[in-house]
């Protein structure tokens, strides 16, 4: 079907930092598949891993016991502090199983019409559910009727949400992301995740924190909400879990720990054992290679190196992140940017019209991240100049 508008490229093999394309072409992956390949591409130990694994069981069944889960359940619920994991096979499963949770969490408080408070410019998935929490109407026009039992609120104000418990008594939890990633790189202010927690615990509600993009060490912590001192009820994972192995989570903690029993959910290929062994040696080699310390370090640098390099330059509104999840902002819708970084063999993805969006491996070292800078803030700097007068010309006098 025709899903997906792909650019003119086939990637076939890859290195750490690097991939080629079929007629040998070398690229710069700073996307890593959307936050999937936090590891690059042919680590060698996630190979072996993976390699021994499939050699021994790739797949049974969730009707048995299964060790690599267990094992795995036992190291997130270790990193994150959260009490209970169930597994599926990405981030919009583990949004629903989110969802799903909430609502049979507020059914257990007498709640019959339970609803979950969400945030403009959000992203939560593409599945009817998840599309409807999603606070995009670019992602959910043609598929309505939308799911009911979301309260939609502006992103980053706690005031808004204040308000939504003043007046909706329907509301058990709240679900977001504390850095939008397909929103454009939004960073919530230092005090929001500590406010919601607050307005949680007042009203009983579930705090319910998608770290699909910004977990797996990627800002620099194991979880993005490990930069403040609270601990969620629910929060999602995927994307960087397994290097690239299809695998999601849901974890559960407190008063959203023992809601689910057997045969509330379920999934057929959900923590199964190839994918539980890719994830576990993904989380040791992050811890073993200091690779949360890196992220920190090789995103002050890029992010510094292009504020220096895009000094003055009309058309650049803002760069921000946290990490290795960095967004610079154009005054110019600049999707074009995409298809023109590829001719000096740059990978990286525009998001909300006009943020160019970087997601490297988290072991990037500083000679890439360097050839990133220049690479893309010369890319910018042309685009804007080609740009930005026509822009202008085309206003009226």
């Amino acid at each position: 079907m025709h899903t997906y508008k792909r650019l003119p490229l086939t990637l076939e093999r890859g290195e750490g930092c690097w991939v080629w394309d079929k007629q040998g072409k070398r690229y710069l992956d700073a996307l890593c598949g959307i936050a999937v390949c936090g590891l690059g591409h042919g680590h060698p130990r996630l190979v072996q891993a993976i390699s021994e694994q499939a050699a021994k069981l790739i797949h049974t069944s969730n009707l048995y016991e299964i060790e690599r889960q267990e094992q795995l359940g036992e190291r997130l619920a270790a990193i994150s502090g959260m009490d209970e994991v169930f597994f599926c096979n990405s981030g919009c499963e583990a949004n629903e199983a989110a969802i799903k949770l909430a609502r049979l969490y507020g059914h257990g408080k007498g709640v019959d019409m339970p609803a979950i408070i969400v945030m403009e410019k959000a992203f939560h998935g593409r599945t009817i559910a998840t599309l409807s929490a999603t606070g995009s109407r670019k992602v959910q026009a043609g598929f309505e009727p939308l799911v009911p039992g979301f309260v939609r609120v502006p992103f980053d104000d706690l005031a808004a949400v204040t308000k939504v418990a003043g007046n909706n008594h329907n509301v058990v939890a709240v679900l977001v992301e504390l850095i939008q990633g397909e929103g454009g790189i939004n960073v919530c202010h230092a005090d929001y995740l500590h406010g919601l927690r607050k307005i949680c615990d007042a009203n009983g509600w579930l705090l319910m924190l998608d770290e699909v993009q910004s977990g797996t060490g990627r800002t620099g912590k194991w979880f993005a909400f490990q930069h403040s001192d609270i601990k969620p009820d629910v929060m999602t994972l995927a994307k960087g879990l397994a290097s690239g192995v299809p695998i999601g989570a849901c974890l559960a903690s407190g008063a959203a720990a023992g809601v689910f029993k057997p045969g509330n959910h379920g999934s057929t290929f959900g923590g199964n054992p190839l994918a539980c062994a890719a994830a576990l040696t993904t989380l040791a080699i992050i811890e073993d290679e200091n690779l949360m310390a890196n992220a920190t370090a090789m995103g002050d640098l890029i992010r510094n190196g292009l504020r220096a390099a895009l000094q003055g330059t009309a058309g650049v509104r803002d760069i921000r992140g946290m990490g290795l999840m960095i967004g610079i902002e154009l005054d110019y819708p600049c999707d074009e940017l995409v298809k023109q970084a590829l001719e000096p063999g740059l990978l990286i993805n525009v998001t909300a019209d006009n943020v160019v969006r970087l997601l490297p491996p988290l072991n990037i070292d500083r000679n890439v991240a360097k050839q990133l800078i220049s690479m893309l803030s010369a890319l910018i700097v042309n685009f804007l100049n080609r740009s930005r007068p026509a822009q202008t010309a085309a206003k009226p006098s």
